[in-house]
C-alpha cells in the first residue's frame, strides 16, 4: 500500500482535502526512496485529530505537534495550521527547499520554492534569509546532507558566512548536534561532515578536538606522509567506511588517535603513549556529546588498544588473548581490526583474530576444564588459570600441522 493510502486510512474522507504530506516524506517519494518518517500538515480541528488517535506533544506551542504511532507505518507527526491557505507559509518556514514540499492525498505536489528543481540537481538551498537563524542546528543538518552527497547551494554557503554562530550554537542542546553527527556517520561520505565543520569554522563548542587536529602532526613523515592528524584521521575513517556502514566503527576510526592531542608539542612529531593517553579524553568527549555509553566504551578502548592491534604479529599469545577479551567486553571485537587495518599504509589485517576471539569466548567445559576442581581453586587464581588454558589452546590451534593438515584440537563443533 502506498504512503498516501496509508494516511487516508487514518482519517475520514471528509478530512482528506485538508491533509498534506510534507518534508522528508515527500522528498523520499519523489526520489523513489523508502519513506522514513511521515510528517503531515493538517487544517483539522483538534477534536478530529483526537478522534483519529493523535495526541499533542507540545500543547504550549503556538504550532502544536500532534503525534501517533501506527505499527504498519511508524511514527506520524502533524503540524496544525489554521486554514489550507496557510500551507505555503508553513513550508517557507522550513529549513531547505527540498524539505519545503507538500503533497496532497491525491498525489499533487505543492512547491512554492522550486524545491523539485533543487531535488533534481541535489542542491541544498535555504528557504529564506532567516532559515539558519531560526534554528542554527540546521547548519549541521546541512553538513549531514552533504555527507549523503548533496551540494550546498551558494545561498546556503553565503548564509553560513553571514555571521558568527558559536554563541547561538552554545545555547542549543548538544544532543541535537549529536543526532546529526550520528546520522552523518551512517551516510556515504561521512568525511564531509567533519570537513565542512572545519572549512566553515563551525561547531568548536561541540567538538573542540576537531579544530586542533590540523595543528598536530600525525607522526614522523616517513610513517605519516599525509602530515597532520586531521588528514590522517579522515583517511582512516574513509578506509573504515569502505568496509563497514556501522556509524560507531567510523566514529572510532576518526577519533582513534585522540590521545595525540595530549602530546607535549616539544615531543612532536612522535606521540609515545598516545594510545593510553586517549582513553580518558575519549570518555570525556562522548560524555560531553551525550553519546550512548556503548559509544563511550568503544572509543576509549579503541584508543587504548589500536597500537597493539597494529603490531599484532609481534604480540605474545598471552597479550593477544587479553586483548581479545578486552575487545569483546568493550564491544569492539569487529571494530578494532577494521580500525587497525585502516590505520596502516599496507592495510594488513590481524591474522588469526577470529580464532583468538573464539577461544577467548569458550566456556570452561569447552576448554576441557574440570569444573569441580576449578571451583575449589582460590578465586584470585582463577583468572590466571583461565588465561593460561586459553594460551595453551591457542598455541595448539594456531600451530600448523603440514603432514596431516589437521590439529589434534579443533574449534569446529564448539
Amino acid at each position: 500500500m502506498s504512503v498516501i493510502n496509508q494516511v487516508k486510512d487514518i482519517f475520514p474522507e471528509s478530512c482528506w482535502p485538508d491533509v498534506w504530506l510534507v518534508g522528508g516524506a515527500v522528498r523520499d517519494i519523489l526520489l523513489n526512496q523508502p519513506v522514513q518518517d511521515i510528517d503531515l500538515v493538517a487544517a483539522i480541528p483538534p477534536v478530529q485529530l483526537e478522534t483519529a488517535g493523535f495526541r499533542p506533544i507540545s500543547p504550549a506551542s503556538s504550532s502544536p505537534i500532534w503525534f501517533k504511532y501506527v505499527p504498519e507505518i511508524g511514527k506520524i507527526e502533524i503540524t496544525v495550521i489554521d486554514a489550507p491557505s496557510h500551507l505555503k507559509q508553513d513550508l517557507r518556514r522550513r529549513d531547505f527547499t527540498i524539505n519545503a514540499l507538500a503533497m496532497d492525498l491525491n498525489g499533487r505536489v505543492v512547491d512554492p520554492l522550486q524545491g523539485q528543481s533543487d531535488l533534481a540537481s541535489r542542491q541544498l538551498r535555504v528557504c529564506s534569509e532567516l532559515s539558519l537563524q531560526d534554528d542554527p542546528i540546521r547548519i549541521f543538518r546541512a553538513f549531514r546532507f552533504a555527507a549523503d552527497g548533496w551540494n550546498l547551494h551558494s545561498e546556503t554557503i553565503q548564509q553560513l558566512g553571514s555571521q558568527l554562530w558559536e554563541d547561538a550554537l552554545s545555547t542549543i542542546a548538544v544532543e541535537r548536534f549529536s543526532r546529526e553527527l550520528q546520522k552523518a556517520l551512517a551516510r556515504t561520505q561521512p568525511e564531509q561532515f567533519f570537513g565542512l565543520m572545519l572549512q566553515h569554522n563551525l561547531g568548536s563548542s561541540y567538538l573542540p578536538e576537531l579544530f586542533r587536529m590540523s595543528e598536530v602532526p600525525a607522526g614522523p613523515l616517513q610513517y605519516h606522509p599525509e602530515g597532520d592528524l586531521f588528514t590522517h584521521s579522515l583517511q582512516v575513517m574513509q578506509r573504515v567506511a569502505a568496509k563497514s556502514t556501522d556509524p560507531l566503527a567510523r566514529f572510532c576510526g576518526f577519533f582513534h588517535d585522540l590521545g595525540k592531542l595530549e602530546t607535549d608539542p616539544s615531543l612532536y612529531p612522535k606521540h609515545h603513549g598516545h594510545d593510553e593517553a586517549g582513553f580518558k579524553p575519549a570518555q570525556l568527549l562522548c560524555e560531553r556529546l551525550r553519546l550512548p555509553t556503548a559509544w563511550q566504551k568503544a572509543l576509549a578502548w579503541t584508543c587504548r588498544l589500536h597500537t597493539k592491534a597494529n603490531n599484532w604479529e609481534e604480540l605474545r599469545t598471552t597479550t593477544k588473548s587479553r586483548m581479545a577479551e578486552q575487545s569483546a567486553k568493550a564491544g569492539i571485537a569487529e571494530i578494532l581490526p577494521l580500525v587497525s587495518s585502516a590505520d596502516k599504509p599496507d592495510g594488513s589485517g590481524m591474522d588469526g583474530w577470529e580464532t583468538v576471539l573464539q577461544v577467548t569466548a569458550m566456556t570452561t567445559a569447552e576448554m576441557g576444564i574440570d569444573l569441580d576442581a576449578f571451583q575449589q581453586m582460590p578465586v584470585e587464581h582463577r583468572a590466571g588459570y583461565l588465561l593460561q588454558r586459553r594460551v595453551e589452546l591457542l598455541k595448539i590451534v594456531m600451530t600448523p600441522y603440514p603432514k596431516s593438515g589437521k590439529h589434534p584440537f579443533s574449534l569446529q563443533g564448539t
